[in-house]
């Protein structure tokens, strides 16, 4: 395996870890583990995506990416009162 599959391995690894423990009921999918280790797997296999140039898994993979980065916003954003 090289450089670019450990990259997508980590990345799709960690967003199936995300959803097992969600599904498990250990964290929820608004625990900041969970946005976590979705923006970090996403962010990790769109690169490894976009370094064989695979665009299918690139445009998923950002998409995911990008809800995550906005679920990471709204657990940070102040509430109003």
């Amino acid at each position: 395996m090289n450089a670019t599959d450990w990259l997508g391995f980590v990345g799709v690894a960690l967003i199936l870890l995300a959803y097992f423990l969600n599904e498990i009921g250990k964290i929820s999918n608004k625990n900041i583990a969970f946005i976590l280790l979705n923006l970090i797997g996403s962010t990790l296999a769109c690169l490894a995506s976009v370094l064989i140039n695979y665009w299918p898994f690139i445009i998923l993979e950002a998409a995911w990416a990008l809800v995550s980065a906005v679920s990471l916003y709204k657990y940070y954003k102040p509430s109003k009162l």
